[in-house]
């Protein structure tokens, strides 16, 4: 009896469709979950509020075991949970909720390294308020998702899985 080959998860963000596919791999049928990527469009340059494409990988999963609507500032959560009052308190912040799929870029010179680098840009897929409209490019460079998606995409991936952007 031979071993089976494992066959690990992948992500495509599909920028134009504003849809992240997940392949769980093996026989499981793709998953398919709205998202919002960039108010300025696709991009690399750091600064430049855009998605970044080409071949990435998840290199940290940040979050396991917050609850839905747990706040983060700086990858770290804040012990606040999302909630309309909380939005009113601080309407200028970027909301990032519930989980953080950090990315960091494969093809040097494109997305990663000096001046195009996703992971020094902070460029993540993560919860964001359900108020917020899924399907139209609204973030400031990362790729939003509603929480319950991100929790669930969350349980499903880890380090080093497979992301293209396009």
């Amino acid at each position: 009896m031979g071993k089976q080959a494992v066959v690990a998860p992948s992500l495509e963000i599909d920028l134009a469709e504003q849809t992240l596919w997940l392949f769980p791999g093996g026989d499981e049928s793709p998953l398919q979950y709205p998202i919002s990527s960039a108010l300025h469009g696709p991009g690399e340059r750091q600064d430049s509020g855009c998605t970044p494409r080409g071949q990435h990988f998840i290199r940290a999963c940040i979050g396991a075991g917050e609850p839905e609507n747990a706040v983060f500032r700086g990858r770290r959560p804040t012990g606040e949970i999302y909630s309309p009052a909380l939005a009113a308190q601080y309407p200028d912040r970027d909301w990032i909720l519930s989980r953080i799929l950090w990315l960091c870029g494969r093809e040097w010179g494109r997305n990663r390294g000096p001046g195009v680098d996703s992971f020094r840009r902070f460029i993540y897929i993560h919860g964001t308020p359900d108020s917020e409209p899924m399907g139209i490019p609204r973030s400031h460079g990362c790729v939003r998702m509603r929480n319950a998606d991100v929790i669930d995409l969350f349980a499903r991936v880890g380090p080093g899985t497979p992301v293209l952007i396009r």
